[in-house]
């Protein structure tokens, strides 16, 4: 078995320099840093874990706590965020907090328990609006962090304005159009944390309002932000010829998938009778011809992995800031000029 003395040998250099280097100690430079990994990996060599965290304090592991886990998009942000922290070397460990309205002692023991044991190194909290109580324990562990969608106090945060990537997708249906918009959303349950559902119902009716569209009650829908969620609700509206709309606007892609479904199954064409459009950038979207307002879930994960690895760097206080996270309509088939007008 390789030994740190072998590394060392081989690179010409101190064993000391060998575990600083693999370490990823900025006092090592770049030459000899590529020089100690070249020659660790010539011999098989992996430096042990236990030893690594003993010398430095650290663990080369990352936090991540989600909400749910069966969703396309957590899935995807936490793909994004593993890419990224592989490959600057560091583990990464899953904390679950589902259904805590019901078992809230979960939400109370993750934070006052489990994430001071000294497991990580720094955490990532995704979709999560912490309290300030919960957001003293993290400050008061004194261990990086990094929030994404929504605002946190004290930490950098990256969020979408949910509010104008709806506004955005609702705006490309009257631009071509179509003056009955059917919306499918998500019901309270889904609006605890950063109030997601809402703040793209609230987009929805602004660019209604600013087509001069009087709203109504009657075409918004409540879904689960699963493609069966959306079928059903698609089916309802669709289903009802005295208040079946000429477009859809779902904030899921998952939403907007099961709504296209529900159109083929009730003999309704897309884009000639229906138009559907959803939010996410869902890798199912080409297959279905979706247009969408793409805001890039995967490259969220990397983005803030990076950003949390960068604090994790000893370059003394880091400034925390804010960012607004990019987003792009993507136009596929499945919309199209509203029946009846060509002009």
């Amino acid at each position: 078995m390789a030994t740190i003395q072998r590394v060392a040998e081989l690179a010409g250099v101190s064993t000391a320099t060998v575990s600083r280097a693999l370490a990823g100690k900025s006092t090592v430079s770049e030459a000899t840093r590529l020089k100690v990994e070249e020659a660790a990996r010539s011999l098989g060599y992996v430096a042990s874990a236990t030893a690594s965290s003993l010398a430095s304090g650290r663990t080369r592991n990352v936090g991540i706590v989600m909400p749910y886990l069966g969703s396309w998009y957590y899935a995807s942000v936490l793909k994004g965020a593993h890419r990224a922290l592989a490959d600057a070397g560091y583990d990464l460990t899953l904390y679950h907090l589902e259904d805590t309205d019901r078992h809230p002692e979960r939400r109370r023991r993750l934070f006052s328990e489990f994430l001071g044991r000294k497991r990580v190194d720094a955490f990532i909290a995704v979709s999560l609006e912490l309290t300030d109580e919960e957001l003293d324990r993290i400050h008061d562990l004194g261990k990086p962090m990094v929030g994404l969608g929504g605002p946190l106090r004290g930490v950098t945060t990256l969020s979408l304005d949910d509010r104008a990537v709806a506004n955005l997708a609702t705006s490309h249906l009257t631009s071509l159009g179509h003056r009955r918009i059917a919306f499918i959303g998500g019901s309270e349950g889904f609006n605890l944390d950063f109030h997601l559902p809402a703040r793209r119902r609230e987009g929805y009716e602004d660019a209604l309002t600013a087509a001069d569209i009087e709203l109504d009650p009657a075409l918004r829908l409540d879904g689960d932000f699963t493609i069966e969620g959306g079928h059903q609700a698609a089916l309802q509206i669709l289903g009802d010829p005295r208040r079946r709309p000429t477009a859809i606007f779902a904030a899921s892609d998952e939403m907007a998938i099961g709504a296209i479904l529900a159109a083929r199954s009730l003999g309704l064409r897309v884009p000639e009778d229906l138009s559907v459009i959803g939010i996410d950038g869902h890798e199912l979207g080409t297959f279905f011809g979706l247009t969408t307002v793409d805001q890039r879930p995967v490259e969220q994960g990397r983005l803030a992995a990076e950003l949390l690895l960068a604090e994790l760097r000893p370059q003394g206080p880091h400034e925390h800031t804010a960012r607004e996270l990019p987003y792009d309509l993507t136009v596929r088939r499945s919309t199209a000029v509203a029946p009846g007008r060509h002009d």
